[in-house]
Order: structure tokens, then sequence, then C-alpha cells
């Protein structure tokens, strides 16, 4: 990162992003060619490899324009529904300046301040203390935040994770993602759909294994078979890390984004670290957490996890931003919600006796010292007699 600044990084990181999208799409003829050579395997399972894999090239080059508009037509859909579809999942709606005037001050400060259009506002009523930005287009962009982070992160703090997410948008983080979680979603829909093609024409292969017995090079179909079956499961997996790549290499450059936005590195630090592991949003699908500025939806051993760890970030920022690291933090609200009762300070012989309890349930005042009857009333009188 201090090699190169931070705008080299933002260009090179959205080049490498762009081809790796232009992968995923790659991945969906890939899984039409394993789908295709799985089809041919069924069909007849008489013939020898190199037979099933012409036929199925055949048939890929004749599916590549259906399968392109099948896709087209799911991003589209993504395109102009994906807001609604995200706000079902996790109940964001928009809020106006009157219903949240210090957040959306903030955010309309911080937009002012680099000349960017004014995202909508969205919160979700939840304790998780998490936040993300959406959209395609300037249209669309909206910033999400919890109620659990407004609630447990001071202004400034809440100001660096707005920070982050409009760095999110500032960097087009926010359009890849979303494109890249749509087309791996093409991607499981084709795979899953051939699977389920394969278990349930795979009695009638057997049949057809039978009663062919007599051909030669059977055995041409069962490594067909296998040779689909491992194309569908390595593009998968590579839709899945094309994924994870594209959102743990942006969470540093969002961070220190927040940090030129805000000028404030213990802010964006003492979120993190506020955040850390309380983000979870009960109902989101993993295709939501990727986006938030802390997923604790932790893969094995942490080859599958979206975000880098707190303590990576938090280094990065203590090193390149000049922040200080106050390690851990409690939340307001994880503070004790009662303390014990005060105890009654002692009374000695020279204190006044505690009051005790009226018929109504008060305290009467503690008695006057003794009066003197007659003419003396009036002035008080010390323990040696009348003061003059």
């Amino acid at each position: 990162m201090a090699a190169y600044g931070l705008y080299t990084h933002i260009a090179s990181n959205k080049t490498r992003s762009l081809l790796l999208l232009a992968g995923l799409f790659v991945l969906v003829y890939v899984m039409v060619f394993a789908g295709a050579l799985l089809a041919e395997a069924l069909a007849d399972d008489g013939r020898a490899v190199n037979d099933y894999l012409m036929a199925a090239w055949r048939d890929m080059v004749t599916a590549i324009p259906v399968a392109t508009v099948g896709a087209a037509a799911w991003i589209a859909i993504a395109y102009f529904f994906h807001q609604r579809m995200i706000d079902a999942i996790t109940g964001g709606r928009d809020v106006t300046r009157r219903e949240q005037p210090r957040l959306y001050n903030q955010l309309e400060n911080l937009c002012i301040s680099r000349g960017i259009a004014m995202p909508k506002l969205k919160i979700i009523d939840s304790p998780a203390l998490n936040a993300f930005a959406t959209g395609l287009n300037p249209r669309q962009y909206a910033v999400t935040v919890t109620t659990g982070l407004l609630n447990n992160l001071d202004d400034a703090e809440v100001e660096a994770v707005l920070g982050h997410e409009l760095t999110h948008i500032r960097n087009g983080d926010v359009q890849l993602m979303v494109v890249a979680v749509i087309i791996a979603g093409v991607v499981g829909f084709f795979g899953e759909l051939i699977f389920r093609m394969f278990f349930h024409s795979r009695i009638r292969f057997g049949r057809s294994s039978s009663s062919n017995g007599d051909r030669k090079g059977g055995g041409g179909a069962v490594i067909a078979i296998v040779i689909a079956a491992a194309m569908i499961a390595l593009a998968w997996m590579l839709s899945q890390v094309i994924r994870f790549a594209l959102s743990r290499s942006r969470e540093f450059l969002a961070d220190a984004g927040a940090v030129e936005l805000t000028k404030n590195p213990d802010a964006m630090i003492s979120a993190l670290r506020k955040i850390e592991n309380r983000g979870e949003l009960p109902g989101a699908t993993s295709a939501v957490m990727e986006m938030c500025v802390d997923n604790p939806r932790e893969g094995f051993a942490d080859l599958f996890a979206t975000h880098p760890s707190v303590d990576a970030r938090v280094a990065a920022l203590v090193k390149f931003a000049g922040g200080h690291d106050p390690g851990p933090l409690a939340l307001p609200t994880e503070a004790p919600a009662t303390e014990s009762p005060a105890e009654p300070p002692p009374h000695g012989p020279w204190s006044d006796p505690p009051a005790a309890p009226t018929a109504n349930g008060g305290a009467s005042p503690p008695p006057l010292p003794n009066p003197i009857p007659g003419p003396l009333q009036g002035p008080l009188h010390g323990p040696w007699g009348r003061r003059e």
C-alpha cells in the first residue's frame, strides 16, 4: 500500500476485478460444456471418450446463445431488483433527515467534502454492529447501518464507518461485488440444475449400460461423467474463490479511504474493534454478509473468509495511517445494567438519626433539638445554655 499509493492500488485493483469478473462469465460456458458432456454420456454410453468430448463441444456452441441470454436475463433482474431483495432479507428501511438528523448530516457532509452524490440512507433494526453499501449506479447507491451500530459507536466512529462504505462506492467495489455475486449465483444455479439432471437420469443410464453390454467402449461414458462432474465442481469452487478475492482485497482500501475522508485513523480503528465479532445479521445470506464492514462468518482455517481479520486491518492502519490500537473494546451496552444500592452513612452519636418511615410510605425529617419552654422559645440554644 505504501509503495504505490492509494490511488495506484485502486486502479490496479479495478483492473484485476474486471479480469476476475470476465473469468466468472467464462465459468458459465464451462458449466454449459459440462452439462452437454453429461447429457451425451447419459444418452448413449457406447462411445469413446473423444466422441463424447466432440459432441459436447458441438452442443455447447449451439447452446451458447441460450446460455448467454439466460445469464443476461438473470443479471438484468438482479440489476433492477437486487436492493429490494436485500431489504426483504435484512429488513432495511429508508430514513430521512427528519428521522435521523445526526446520521443523515454526517453522511451528507462526507459526500459534500468529496463531491460524491448522496446515496440513500437505510437502517436495519438489529442489535448487530454492521453496515454495508449496495447499488449498481448512482441512482441505486445506498448505505445501510444497524441500530446496534448507532447505539454503541460515538459520532467519530460512525463517521468512519460511513466513510468506509462511501469508499466502497467511490472505488467501484459495490458494483463489482454485486455483479460477482450475481454471476456466482448463475454458476451455482447451473451446477445444481446439472446435478439434478444427472441424479434423475442415472437410472436410465444404468439400464442403457446393461442393455448394451455387448458394446465396446462403454467405459468412455463413465470417464465422460467423471470429467463433467470434476468440471462442475471446479467451476463452482473457482466462482467462490473469486468472490472472496474481490471482497478481501478491498477492505484494506476502504479502511484507508475512510481515514482519507475523516482524517481520523483512531476512529476507524476503534470502530473496527467495537464491531469485531459483533456483526452477525440474523437471517442474512452469505452474499449480504460479504458486503458488510465485518463478516464474522469464518471459513475453514480462514481459507474461505471473505474479509481480512480485524487484527490485520488494524495493523495496516497503525502502520500506514499512524493510528493507535487500543485492543479489544467493550461496548457501552455491555456495562452492568444496575449497580448495588449505596449503603446509608453510619449513624454516630453526633449525627442525626436516619429518617423514620411515615404512615403514607414517605420518610419524616429528623427531629429538631428540644426547644426550651416558655419565653426562651425562638432562638436555638447550645448544649451549655442559651445563646445571647
